[in-house]
């Protein structure tokens, strides 16, 4: 005779069987390096607590379902894929999500230019030489222009604001940036993340409409020359001055508000430094305002100065084209040819950057492109300036002599 419990079937175990309790089921997380140390059988889940683990069974349905929604949503909201696994590299060897009170990060960990390990000590050589001329070349361009009273125009006087400009805005992230190429972890505060952002867009934008103020001075000097010294008073490039600054500011700070009103639980970025793109897609909230913010802020600040320099342009070439001096054409075009060379450098590659789609596969694309605008540019700067420009090479031979003279004697 049967008995009741052997009709009775043992129910199989279900998979996956939790060893923890789970205090929030809200976006996965991403999964760090230490997952690929376990075995088939077992998969830790960053979630919960004290390093909790499912024990799943090999290629059950629902660890399957929840591997590719884990790595649909890491996709979408954080965008670096090394090798097809997420931040499972050795960048990463102690990954964590750092969260106060469940959805505010304390920490961020800046990806970097790149992961492939073989090439972090070239690029850290390649950008510390950037740096070193982008500071040698920026700051001699500031000290020549100061201490020498017939470089006391307003074109020289864009010129030393600009230098200026780039030497502190190079100087926001650089730092950081080569760090990340010698150390296993790059972090930066939730706070230092914010101040470099402000900083940055801050310096960014102010040389936009910098470079704005020196395409204007070039405009009246060769297309209205008799009034050029009446036109460009001291007063005149004082309130161009204060105005790219303060255009700066404005700027920097409503794209900085907008920023500090998201939450995420996201804290990789993927970049080499806290920029508006790479920090909305770690947002776990609407970033709808932030895009239009964007949009606008960024819109003005390239479209505005862009049409602005373009107009100038095509009155100065009109001018120039009726020259009728050979010798005065030439250097009216030397003239002009650094800025243009700087301006399509600077704009262009910023364009490239803030004005597409931004995606997670563009997102490298993008890194690339910030490059030039953030280490190229402020690099070329005083390069162009100087080795085109007869007056800044005369009073650099004349200093130069000076020391050499004065060290001889």
């Amino acid at each position: 005779m049967l008995s009741l419990s052997s009709l009775v079937r043992t129910p199989a175990p279900r998979s996956p069987v939790l060893l923890g309790t789970i205090p929030n089921l809200g976006l996965p997380d991403l999964m760090g390096p230490a997952e690929g140390h376990l075995g088939p059988e077992e998969l830790r889940h960053p979630r919960l607590p004290n390093g909790a683990i499912y024990h799943t069974r090999h290629g059950a349905p629902d660890h399957q379902a929840h591997l590719e929604d884990s790595r649909r949503v890491c996709k979408e909201r954080a965008g670096v894929s090394i090798n097809g696994t997420f931040f499972c590299s050795h960048r990463f060897p102690k990954r964590r999500t750092l969260v106060r009170n469940d959805s505010l990060v304390t920490e961020f960990l800046l990806a970097g230019l790149t992961d492939r390990p073989e090439l972090q000590q070239p690029l850290f050589i390649l950008f510390l030489m950037i740096y070193i001329v982008t500071m040698v070349g920026n700051l001699g361009l500031i000290l020549l222009i100061g201490l020498n009273s017939h470089l006391h125009t307003p074109m020289y006087y864009f010129l030393f604001n600009l230098s200026f400009i780039d030497l502190c805005y190079s100087s926001v992230f650089t730092p950081k940036l080569l760090m990340n190429f010698v150390s296993r972890e790059n972090i930066i505060s939730y706070v230092g993340c914010m101040t470099q952002l402000f900083f940055f867009l801050f310096f960014v934008i102010s040389e936009c409409y910098m470079l704005t103020s020196m395409a204007y001075d070039r405009y009246v000097a060769i297309c209205n020359p008799l009034v050029y010294r009446v036109t460009m008073s001291h007063q005149v490039c004082s309130l161009l001055t204060v105005a790219a600054y303060m255009m700066g500011f404005a700027g920097a700070s409503a794209h900085t508000g907008c920023m500090l009103r998201l939450t995420c639980s996201v804290n990789i970025i993927n970049h080499y430094l806290c920029d508006i793109l790479p920090l909305l897609q770690l947002s776990c909230t609407s970033t709808y305002v932030n895009e239009v913010v964007v949009l606008i802020v960024v819109g003005i600040n390239i479209t505005v100065p862009s049409f602005t320099i373009l107009i100038s342009y095509v009155f100065i070439l009109s001018s120039i084209l009726h020259i009728k001096s050979a010798q005065g054409r030439s250097k009216a075009f030397s003239t002009c040819s650094s800025h243009i060379i700087a301006l399509s450098l600077f704009f262009g590659s910023a364009a490239f950057m803030y004005l597409k789609y931004s995606s997670p596969e563009s997102m490298d694309l993008g890194k690339i492109s910030s490059v030039f605008y953030t280490n190229v540019v402020p690099m070329l700067n005083p390069l162009i300036y100087s080795l085109r420009n007869k007056d800044i090479k005369v009073t650099l031979q004349k200093a130069l002599f000076k020391i050499w003279r004065r060290n001889m004697l």
